[in-house]
């Protein structure tokens, strides 16, 4: 067993994961946490097979069955009349595939099973109301700054999110910058639902400068909606709450009867900026790596936010476990940074995509509809097929 002194800052899903992933190679850690009780905020969350076969290894896969809704496919479907498109097919076909179910769970389940997970591991230390504030080097250590005091580490993965604090601390790291676009997020009550949306479905809604994601989560008891807008972000915080009459205005005149019976509803809605850090950055420093949002936060068009954090704890924990701190985190960043990029680059060309308006939306449909739900799906083998030992090139 390796008495490495590990270090994490944020107790997301991307440090838990980090500290599990630690754990069951031997290596003790502890958790940095600025917040003195847990509670994740957002809302729904995808955890596609190639994040959700990482989380099996780590012993959670009752947990995880508990919490999710396993959705039998991802329909797509025009944002104007409703009409199917599409169907991409999951359940048993996306198991058989790729090793593991794609689940839909509530954010704060898949942090709360972590958590549990967590404090029952006698290598992992939780500290709260420890926020880690700055770091710096020396030949060999790090100390972090948490809660006005310092610790000595071995190393420290800085996993404090989109609006990293120590990301300062890695010369050559990547901004945090606002994208252009809102993420309108809120929860339905199963009961207020409009009866003909379909249920056990993932049901993505593609408007012009907007699109729509409605799926199940809490085991079918609530339905999680987003609604992604082009618009400038006017705030001073990264989220707000939203005014559903804004909603109403942006989609009376084109959008579906689904689209007009949930902004009709009376909810609470939350309005996020979604913000992106380009992972074509430095990711690592000496003994400091970046890990999750903090080195690559990226749109969610492509629901691989949190399987991108996922798969960087797997990949990080196992150099630890094989090689000295500076040589173990520069094999992580060149190992996942390609991974990360092109993933990136491909949520990014999908925003695109499901925005199109006019004849180009058009075209859109008709391509999809013609290459079909299990050509479509195969077009994402690279990401939901993903192996730990791949080093994959960005493009």
């Amino acid at each position: 067993m390796t008495s490495l002194r590990v270090g994490i800052a944020g107790a997301g899903i991307a440090g838990l994961t980090t500290a599990l992933s630690l754990a069951r190679r031997g290596i003790a850690s502890t958790i940095f946490e600025r917040t003195s009780e847990l509670s994740e905020v957002g809302a729904g969350l995808q955890v596609s097979p190639n994040a959700g076969r990482i989380l099996e290894r780590l012993g959670l896969t009752e947990a995880l069955d508990r919490a999710a809704v396993l959705p039998e496919a991802i329909d797509m479907r025009s944002g104007r009349t409703g009409e199917p498109l599409v169907s991409l097919p999951l359940g048993a076909s996306a198991r058989a595939a790729y090793g593991a179910p794609y689940r839909l769970l509530h954010r704060a389940d898949l942090q709360g099973l972590l958590l549990d997970a967590a404090r029952a591991e006698p290598r992992i230390t939780l500290k709260l109301g420890a926020g880690a504030t700055t770091a710096s080097q020396s030949a060999g250590a790090v100390t972090l700054t948490a809660d006005g005091t310092p610790h000595e580490l071995d190393c420290l993965i800085a996993a404090d999110g989109v609006r990293s604090t120590l990301r300062a601390a890695v010369s050559g790291a990547s901004a945090a910058k606002p994208g252009g676009r809102t993420a309108w997020r809120t929860t339905i009550p199963i009961g207020l639902v409009p009866r003909d949306l379909p249920q056990g479905r993932t049901t993505v809604l593609l408007n012009r400068a907007a699109h729509v994601v409605i799926y199940p989560v809490r085991g079918g008891r609530l339905v999680n909606v987003i609604l992604v807008i082009e618009e400038d972000w006017d705030g001073p915080d990264w989220s707000a709450p939203g005014n559903a009459e804004e909603l109403r205005h942006r989609f009376d005149r084109d959008s579906t009867r689904f689209i007009s019976r949930i902004t009709a509803l009376d909810l609470n809605w939350t309005r996020w900026c979604l913000t992106e850090v380009d992972p074509r950055g430095q990711w690592v420093q000496g003994r400091v790596a970046l890990i999750g949002d903090a080195a690559h936060a990226m749109v969610p068009f492509l629901a691989q936010g949190a399987a991108m954090a996922i798969e960087d704890a797997d990949v990080l924990a196992e150099k630890l476990a094989a090689a000295p701190v500076p040589e173990a985190l520069r094999r992580y960043e060149a190992i996942r940074r390609p991974r990360a990029t092109r993933v990136w680059r491909m949520a990014r060309q999908a925003g695109q995509i499901y925005h199109l308006g006019g004849p180009m939306a058009a075209a859109r449909d008709v391509t999809m509809t013609a290459l079909g739900g299990e050509r479509l799906l195969r077009r994402y083998d690279w990401i939901y097929g993903w192996q730990p030992d791949e080093i994959a090139s960005p493009r």
